[in-house]
């Protein structure tokens, strides 16, 4: 194993709510629930590959599962996704944080905007944190255009900026939509790229997607690849990256 490539995993735990994107109402235990069956599964995944990772949660989430949180943060680095992952204000920034904390017993340090909106970094500082995680610096269609700026870790308002990670040149993003979507012999290519060019790869999904989500009415590209679909698709790539480097959490970076 190459011990000077580092291997990023987040996973954004928060409320099952992307069907409401698409007019659908999910009732508020099940999307919880969802989100929570996930993560079981994920945790078991993690733990065969012996993979450290960083779990961005939803203080709201986080309240309904405090013992499964604490499990998490055993072996985990926890971070805030916010306090709820439908709405958000500046003053949720330390109350999901201080929240998080309580809950894990761990100093929570990291934060990742639900839907990757921009976030306001003087409040985020003021807030107590030292680094975020909410830039993909990409272009996605109708949700945001990030290919100018840039790719790599670097600082900003006295803040770590940790992007999801894109290949050089054509900025092709490995994350979740990508890894669902493409064959693995073409997320492992990109991957190998990018470890070759960066020393390491930053790379995110949700544990929802572990979950059988094929009767939400979501569209193909979200619910065709999940459960035992997705689960497998993942077992790969955890196989492949665990032959390129360490796993390590986003603090650890720092």
């Amino acid at each position: 194993m190459n011990q000077e490539k580092r291997i990023l995993i987040s996973v954004d735990v928060e409320e099952f709510d992307i069907p409401e994107e698409f007019g659908r109402q999910v009732p508020l235990q099940e999307k919880l629930e969802i989100s929570r069956k996930g993560l079981q599964t994920t945790l078991d995944l993690f733990d065969k590959y012996n993979v450290r990772a960083t779990f961005f949660i939803t203080a709201y989430w986080a309240q309904h599962y405090p013992e499964l949180i604490r499990q998490v943060a055993a072996k985990h680095e926890i971070a805030s996704h916010a306090y709820y992952h439908s709405s958000f204000s500046d003053a949720d920034l330390e109350g999901s944080r201080l929240a998080l904390q309580e809950i894990s017993g761990q100093q929570v340090r990291g934060f990742r905007m639900p839907r990757l909106r921009k976030v306001n970094l003087q409040a985020l500082k003021e807030a107590g944190y030292l680094y975020d995680a909410s830039l993909n610096p990409t272009w996605l269609p109708g949700r945001y255009n990030n290919r100018h700026l840039p790719r790599t870790m670097f600082r900003d308002n006295n803040i770590w900026i940790i992007p999801s990670s894109v290949s050089p040149l054509i900025r092709y993003p490995v994350f979740w939509l990508s890894v669902k979507n493409a064959p693995l012999w073409i997320t492992r290519h990109f991957s190998k790229t990018i470890l070759r060019k960066d020393n390491y790869l930053s790379f995110y999904f949700h544990p929802w997607e572990l979950v059988d989500i094929r009767n939400y009415a979501l569209p193909s590209y979200i619910s065709r690849i999940s459960g035992n679909k997705m689960e497998q698709k993942m077992e790969g790539f955890l196989q492949f990256l665990q032959q390129q480097g360490r796993f390590c959490a986003h603090i650890d970076m720092l």
